[in-house]
């Protein structure tokens, strides 16, 4: 049975299927609309990305999507293990400005449900780290947002220092949360 456990920001769902295994490995349904259906997770998902991460300390995030294109993303780690974020940016929301943070590896599984309205970003706690998600919005540019991964405010307790991150140019511009323009979902 797939174990779903909401964490402190409960709408950020740690999902983690059940391994089914024997002497040749192991077999897990990792996505059933019908299993998590029954669970209250109706995510329509439409597109599948993947990313590969060739160093440890890299961090990517904290992106997000906004109407009339947003995304929830569930995501899991193939190779590697990832400290993975979700950041509530929704105006209004009681907790707003929120965050809750989990490790996901190849070997545990575990996987990452981030809904639409909370901005996502991962640090890599290993090198050759490779990452899959399904979301449920297409990739629309024009609708790209996102907060600086290190925000003061937030205090993320991330796995790495600030010297020693490894971030994209696009990634190390983004706003603070308090800076960044009201976003709709």
């Amino acid at each position: 049975m797939t174990a779903i456990t909401p964490l402190a920001l409960p709408e950020v769902l740690l999902i983690t299927p059940k391994r089914h295994g024997d002497a040749r490995g192991w077999f897990a349904e990792t996505w059933s609309r019908k299993t998590l259906g029954d669970a209250g997770i109706t995510c329509d998902f439409v597109q599948d990305n993947q990313a590969f991460n060739a160093k440890k300390g890299t961090v990517r995030g904290l992106h997000f999507q906004t109407a009339p294109h947003p995304q929830a993303k569930l995501v899991r780690v193939l190779r590697g293990a990832i400290y993975d974020v979700a950041v509530d940016v929704r105006p209004g929301s009681a907790t707003f400005g929120q965050w809750v943070g989990a490790e996901l590896t190849a070997e545990g599984g575990e996987q990452l449900l981030v809904p639409r309205g909370f901005a996502h970003g991962y640090c890599t706690l290993t090198d050759d780290c490779e990452l899959f998600y399904k979301v449920d919005g297409l990739y629309a540019p024009d609708c790209e947002g996102g907060v600086i991964w290190n925000d003061p405010d937030l205090a993320i307790d991330w796995p790495v220092s600030a010297e020693a991150a490894i971030t994209s140019d696009k990634d190390k511009v983004l706003p603070c949360l308090k800076d960044m323009p009201e976003a709709r979902f």
